[in-house]
C-alpha cells in the first residue's frame, strides 16, 4: 500500500498551468455570490493536479461536509466492487435476497425487479419521501411501498432504492458498507479516518443519504472515478463498471429540471454539457466531470434551489478550461479566496447577564411539532429529516457569561451539548453530539437589546445555521427559533417539490395551505421560565 501522502492530490502552482482560467473562476465566484449562493468549498482538479481550493470560513479542508445524495454515488461505486467479486450480478432478483418480505400473494412485479433496476432508479416502488425514518424497519416500508410502474418501465428518484442496495452489501458480505468499502476504495484512495454514514436502527447505512466526507476526499473520489477507476496508478475501481456506472443507461426525461432530464447512470447523472457527468446531492453538493477536458469540480453548498446552482455552474463550466499555460498571464487573477461568512458583531453588554448567569431555564414542549415528529432542535429539520435520530425538545439551558464569551449549555433528550459563543464579533469552536451525529459548532452571541439575546450556532459538518432570539421578561423567557437558510427559501422549494411529487389535486391544494403556514408551524416562539 502507497504511503499517504503519495495518494494526496497534487496542486498546480497556478491555475493556468494545468489549463483553467482564473478569470473565470474569479467569474464563477462573483456570479455565486451575486445569486445568493451560499459556497462552502470549491475544488478545481485538471490533468490529475487541483487548480484552485477554498473553503469558505467556518469551514475548513479538515473538517467533512455532509453529501446527501453524492452518498448514493459511493454505493454504486460499493455495488461495483460487489458485484464484479462474484456476490451477486446486475440479474439477481431482488425478491430472491429479500425472501422474508415476499408477500404471501404472488407479486409478478416484485419478481421481475432487479439490482440492476435498483441501480438506475427503475424498481417502479414509490416509497413515500414523508416516510418515518424512526421508525425501525425501512426495508419493509421499501417493500411495501406502492407501485408506481412495473420495474424497467419507467423512472423516478427514490432514495429508498439506494438503501436497498446498501443492506444487500451488508445481507451478502456480512460487513457495513463502511467495512466493505475501507480496503477496497478509502484506505486506496488515502483517506485519514472512516466516514461517519448515517443509519438505520440496524446500523445499516442509509445509502442514499448520510455520508459525510471532506472536500478532499469528495475530490479523491470524483477523480479515481474519472480515470475510469484509476488512482495514483493503481486500479482501484473495476474499469468496466466504472464505465457502465457512469454511461447513459435510462432515460429521466420526465424529470423538470433541465440539468437533470439528459439521463442518468448507476446513481450518477448525466449532464448538459457533451460528456459530462456527476454525483449530486441537496443543497448543491456536486462532483462533475469534463470527459473531453480531463477535469473535474466540487462544490460543497447551502443552496436549496439546485437547477440555479447547476445554471449557474455551467455559464462558467466547461469553458474555463484552456490551454495549459507556463507562466501566469499578466491579466491572471490572484485574489480568489471564498469570503468568510458573516457573524455577528460586537454588541454592547447587557448588566441582564448577572440576573440569568448560570440559573436553569426550563423551556416547554411544542405539542404540534412533537406530534408530527419534528421537536425544535438546535439542528434545523434539513439536517435531520430523513435521520434515525432527530434529537429536538431544547430544555434545562444555562448561560454563563465570561469576558468576550459567553456558553450555552442544553439538553436534547439523552444528549448535553455546552457551546461557547463569541461575543466579541468573532467565532467560538464547540464539538458537540446531536441526533447520533458529531458537529463541529462555530458560535456567536449579541445582545439586541438589553433582554434580548441572539445566539447563532452552525454546524459546520453541516449546511445550516440554527438561530435563536431569546428575551428574557423576568423569569418568564421566550425563545424564537430560525434559521439560515431562511424557512421561507424552504417552504418556496417544498411547495414546488410537493406540488411534482402530489399529482391530486385536492390533496395538493391541501398540502400546499399547510405548507404556506410552515413557518407559524416550525418557529413558533417557545415559552419558558428561569427556576
Amino acid at each position: 500500500m502507497a504511503d499517504k501522502k503519495s495518494l494526496e492530490l497534487p496542486r498546480a502552482d497556478f491555475p493556468e498551468q494545468v489549463g483553467v482560467d482564473s478569470k473565470e473562476i474569479k467569474a464563477l465566484i462573483e456570479d455565486l455570490e451575486a445569486n445568493d449562493d451560499e459556497v462552502h468549498s470549491i475544488q478545481i482538479i485538471r490533468h490529475g493536479k487541483i487548480a484552485y481550493e477554498s473553503w469558505r470560513a467556518p469551514y475548513a479542508p479538515d473538517i467533512p461536509h455532509t453529501m446527501y445524495s453524492v452518498s448514493k454515488s459511493f454505493i454504486a461505486i460499493a455495488m461495483g466492487f460487489l458485484i464484479d467479486e462474484g456476490f451477486c450480478s446486475l440479474d439477481t432478483k431482488v425478491a430472491d435476497l429479500f425472501p422474508e418480505y415476499k408477500p404471501k400473494e404472488p407479486d409478478e412485479r416484485l419478481e421481475k425487479m432487479t439490482v440492476y433496476h435498483l441501480l438506475t432508479m427503475t424498481a417502479g416502488k414509490n416509497v413515500s419521501v414523508l416516510s418515518d425514518k424512526k421508525k425501525p424497519d425501512w426495508v419493509k416500508q421499501f417493500f411495501d411501498a406502492p407501485w408506481e410502474f412495473d420495474p424497467g418501465e419507467g423512472w423516478h428518484y427514490i432514495s429508498e432504492n439506494t438503501y436497498l442496495c446498501s443492506v444487500i452489501i451488508k445481507k451478502l458480505t456480512g460487513k457495513t458498507v463502511r467495512e466493505f468499502l475501507k480496503p477496497r476504495l478509502f484506505d486506496p484512495l488515502g483517506y485519514n479516518r472512516m466516514p461517519f454514514w448515517e443509519c438505520d436502527r440496524q446500523g445499516r447505512e442509509a445509502g442514499g443519504w448520510g455520508l459525510f466526507i471532506t472536500t478532499d476526499e469528495l475530490s479523491k473520489f470524483i477523480v479515481c472515478v474519472a480515470n475510469n477507476g484509476v488512482y495514483a496508478g493503481r486500479q482501484v475501481i473495476p474499469a468496466w463498471y466504472v464505465e457502465m456506472a457512469t454511461s447513459n443507461l435510462v432515460s429521466n426525461e420526465n424529470n423538470e429540471n433541465p440539468n437533470s432530464r439528459v439521463g442518468y447512470g448507476f446513481f450518477f447523472w448525466q449532464c448538459k454539457p457533451e460528456n459530462s457527468y456527476r454525483a449530486d446531492g441537496m443543497f448543491s453538493q456536486f462532483g462533475i466531470v469534463f470527459k473531453d477536458y480531463d477535469a473535474q469540480f466540487v462544490i460543497t453548498q447551502s443552496e436549496i434551489f439546485e437547477e440555479k446552482s447547476r445554471e449557474i455552474l455551467f455559464r462558467h463550466l466547461p469553458k474555463m478550461f484552456i490551454d495549459d499555460m507556463k507562466k501566469p498571464p499578466e491579466d491572471a487573477c490572484t485574489d480568489l479566496a471564498l469570503t468568510p461568512l458573516p457573524v455577528l458583531e460586537a454588541k454592547p453588554r447587557s448588566p441582564y447577564e448577572s440576573t440569568i448567569n448560570g440559573r436553569l431555564i426550563h423551556l416547554d414542549k411544542n405539542n404540534i411539532l412533537n406530534a408530527v415528529g419534528w421537536p425544535v432542535s438546535m439542528l434545523t429539520i434539513p439536517v435531520t429529516y430523513m435521520s434515525a435520530e432527530k434529537g429536538g425538545n431544547i430544555d434545562n439551558v444555562v448561560f454563563k457569561f465570561g469576558k468576550d464569551s459567553c456558553t450555552m449549555t442544553w439538553n436534547e433528550g439523552s444528549d448535553n451539548n455546552t457551546i461557547e459563543c463569541g461575543m466579541d464579533g468573532s467565532l467560538r469552536m464547540s464539538k458537540i453530539h446531536l441526533a447520533g451525529i458529531n458537529f463541529t459548532a462555530a458560535s456567536s452571541a449579541a445582545w439586541e437589546d438589553e433582554t434580548t439575546l441572539i445566539i447563532h450556532m452552525r454546524p459546520v459538518e453541516s449546511i445550516c445555521e440554527r438561530r435563536l432570539k431569546i428575551t428574557f421578561n423576568g423569569q418568564d423567557v421566550k425563545v424564537k427559533p430560525t434559521s439560515s437558510p431562511d424557512i421561507y427559501k424552504l417552504i418556496e422549494f417544498v411547495k414546488g417539490f410537493m406540488g411534482s411529487m402530489v399529482k391530486n389535486d385536492r390533496v395538493s391544494g391541501r398540502v400546499g395551505r399547510i405548507i404556506n403556514h410552515l413557518d407559524m408551524i416550525l418557529e413558533a416562539p417557545i415559552t419558558g421560565k428561569m427556576i
